[in-house]
């Protein structure tokens, strides 16, 4: 736990929200149950294991004393997350308090949390880099003459449409099983006023092809599924029934955003899926994870993998 210790002994205030340490990359041994997130003005503690009363003391005794010294005179709000496998665990609130609502920023958008119910907090900080990616993207493809369409599938709190919306996109289908998670999708919108052109849909989207394909064809598809989520999608089953979809969904010229969160499976589960079903999608790059990440094994960290759709040229002199 040193290691945890040692960081939080040398962490600065964040007005973004962030990740602070991150144990489960396994770049500190010891500490691979561990990770620490600012969702300011909120500090959360995960712990994938059980932790001792000595331990939880010793955490919370450095985080008041590093944020007396970065925080003065303000109250530390810290939030301890117990993980544990089956789904169990349990959340309190260890100091200070939690708004409600509770608005965070990354890159200057606002965003919906809940740090003190649910496991998931309502965005996958893990993701900025892809965020990121979208941003950059929608800009570069965005002209007046013509718009640009995102069909966002397993959309959660839909924190891609926002930024696509941001960037100029003029359509985007945010679609996801969830009906809480699609509302919290759409107070972003509301909170970053980027409500014109943005639809969700709270639809199975195995169940939901034809509907789907109507809409498109789309400049972008964001694939962001859960790795195993019982009733919904696990991937070592589903990935090939979910991109052999692609062709139907995007133009030659069109890309793909691709994402897979399971450890046990590396980059080329998606490339073999991809080779086998979408032949025509030609691999772009690999988005780096933000450098908080870093993991021992690249190949069991997030992957976020860009694909395009080879224009006809492209396919004759391949």
């Amino acid at each position: 736990m040193q290691a945890l210790l040692d960081a939080i002994r040398h962490m600065l205030r964040t007005e973004d929200a962030t990740r602070l340490f991150h144990g489960r990359g396994g770049m500190h041994p010891g500490c691979e149950h561990l990770s620490l997130d600012a969702f300011p003005p909120v500090l959360v503690l995960t712990s994938f294991a059980e932790l001792d009363d000595a331990s939880v003391a010793a955490i919370g005794e450095a985080l008041e004393a590093r944020w007396t010294e970065i925080a003065p005179g303000e109250p530390l709000n810290w939030v301890l997350q117990i993980r544990l496998v089956g789904g169990q665990g349990s959340t309190r609130i260890m100091s200070g308090s939690v708004p409600e609502p509770h608005v965070v920023t990354e890159a200057g958008t606002r965003y919906g949390v809940h740090v003190a119910r649910g496991q998931n907090h309502g965005l996958f900080l893990d993701m900025a880099a892809g965020r990121q990616w979208v941003r950059e993207h929608v800009a570069a493809h965005t002209t007046r003459e013509r718009g640009f369409k995102v069909l966002n599938l397993f959309a959660y709190t839909c924190a891609f449409s926002v930024v696509a919306m941001q960037a100029g996109a003029t359509q985007v289908v945010n679609m996801d099983m969830s009906r809480g998670a699609l509302s919290i999708g759409q107070q972003n919108h509301r909170l970053n006023d980027v409500n014109k052109g943005a639809s969700f849909l709270a639809h199975d989207i195995f169940s939901s092809w034809g509907k789907i394909t109507r809409g498109g064809p789309y400049d972008l598809v964001i694939m962001d599924p859960p790795s195993y989520q019982k009733g919904s999608f696990v991937a070592t089953k589903d990935y090939a029934r979910l991109v052999r979809r692609l062709p139907d969904l995007i133009p030659p010229g069109g890309h793909a955003l691709i994402c897979l969160n399971a450890p046990e499976l590396p980059a080329s589960f998606v490339h073999e899926h991809m080779q086998a079903e979408a032949p025509e999608f030609e691999f772009m790059e690999r988005v780096a994870n933000p450098p908080v990440f870093a993991d021992r094994d690249p190949e069991r960290a997030l992957k976020v993998l860009v694909y395009r759709r080879q224009r006809t040229a492209d396919t004759v002199l391949s």
